[in-house]
């Protein structure tokens, strides 16, 4: 007797998160990451953050078997520009303009506005896993052709699925980021004896600074300790910094409440008051095995208060609840003196025009590399111990 044939899969794109059952879509996009829960998205998409107005048009590609239970699943966005996406194409798309190319619309594979590594090809952990991810990936490049659009670009995916999109012809890109390593560590002491001596004396002087201010007070907030006087505080600090760095927040006030609502204990939420006044706020998410620091903003400069709320604060949390890692987002070679190290982030691309896909590859070479030389430089310049001959002194 031959085998048994495979049962047929239908693969489909649809238009909102919403249409799709949540323990279904959390099935296949499991629980270790918060950011790819149905929850996060849909109150994305729900707020208003995610839309045609901001140039996030959904476009999900499901798998579903002949039950029509979900096998696979892909968080796929239509872009009309490169905002909110954290690596950055602006080159590409001018160079492409200036050929008489038109790059957008383009098709983006992530999280909006969340430069935080995470599988994109969503399938449950079963015999058919690699089976199903291969499916997701021939529905978004199925979707890319039929659409007519220049490109699809796969950010922050994993390493494993970087190499399988490799494999499947797409181009391959890194970048960069700073995460903080738990390294067992037992107290934020502990911690900051694996440092230098120098690096060791510096964060516990702008830590003493803070804390040694009657003036001020640093909290974390989660779970049912999450109220909407926080939400409205942190947003006029999420908008305030946003608009000076960005021009415009990606996120509305109405998002904060939907994730304070279907979220709260996945939210690490840091807030600094001065004389009962909140004045600067950080927001971390919680995943199975880290961290995850998301944004930051303040109405009051105070010196070292940045470098607590979002680095010290988030290390102290993750020892406390166990967690592995800290990722503190994009950007910033300033947390290396922080004790995060830098480690390489990945991102996948399917390029339509022939001639521009070979001028890019050619660029991603050289890119590659200097990624890979800067990574080396300044793991090589940590904050930590290199040999245990070093000064003890406090």
């Amino acid at each position: 007797m031959g085998d048994a044939e495979p049962a047929a899969v239908t693969i489909k794109a649809v238009g909102s998160i919403g249409t799709i059952d949540a323990a279904q879509w959390d099935g296949v996009a499991g629980e270790s990451n918060p950011f790819l829960s149905h929850a996060f998205l849909k109150a994305l998409e729900d707020s208003g953050s995610v839309s045609a107005e901001t140039g996030w048009v959904p476009y999900h590609v499901v798998v579903e078997g002949p039950d029509e239970s979900l096998r696979a699943a892909a968080p796929l966005y239509v872009k009309s520009h490169s905002m909110g996406e954290y690596m950055f194409d602006y080159g590409w798309a001018d160079a492409f303009e200036r050929a008489g190319g038109q790059y957008y619309p383009k098709l983006q594979l992530a999280v909006p506005f969340t430069p935080v590594t995470g599988p994109r090809l969503l399938a449950r952990e079963d015999p058919d896993q690699a089976m199903n991810r291969e499916l997701a990936l021939a529905g978004c490049v199925e979707v890319a052709s039929q659409l007519e659009v220049s490109s699809l670009h796969i950010t922050f995916l994993t390493e494993a699925e970087w190499e399988q999109c490799g494999e499947s012809g797409l181009l391959q890109r890194t970048g960069e980021q700073f995460h903080w390593l738990n390294n067992g560590y037992g107290t934020f002491d502990d911690f900051l004896t694996d440092l230098t001596s120098r690096k060791r004396k510096q964060i516990r002087r702008e830590r003493r600074e803070i804390h040694e201010n009657p003036d001020l007070d640093v909290q974390v907030f989660t779970g049912d300790d999450l109220k909407e006087e926080h939400w409205d505080a942190f947003y006029e600090f999420y908008t305030d910094t946003g608009s000076r760095k960005w021009g415009r927040p990606y996120l509305n006030r109405l998002f904060f409440s939907l994730i304070g609502e279907t979220m709260p204990d996945r939210i690490a939420l840091v807030m600094a008051s001065r004389g009962g006044n909140y004045i600067a706020g950080a927001l971390n998410f919680i995943g199975s095995d880290a961290l995850y620091g998301r944004n930051w903003g303040c109405c009051e400069d105070h010196r070292f208060l940045h470098f607590e709320a979002c680095y010290y604060q988030a290390i102290q949390f993750a020892i406390e609840r166990g967690l592995a890692r800290v990722e503190a987002g994009a950007q910033g070679p300033h947390k290396l003196a922080r004790g995060y190290l830098p480690v390489h982030t990945y991102s996948a691309h399917w390029i339509r025009e022939t001639q521009f896909r070979e001028a890019i590859e050619r660029y991603l070479v050289h890119e590659r590399k200097q990624v890979d030389e800067d990574i080396s430089y300044l793991a090589a310049h940590s904050p930590f111990r290199h040999s245990e001959i070093e000064d003890d002194g406090f």
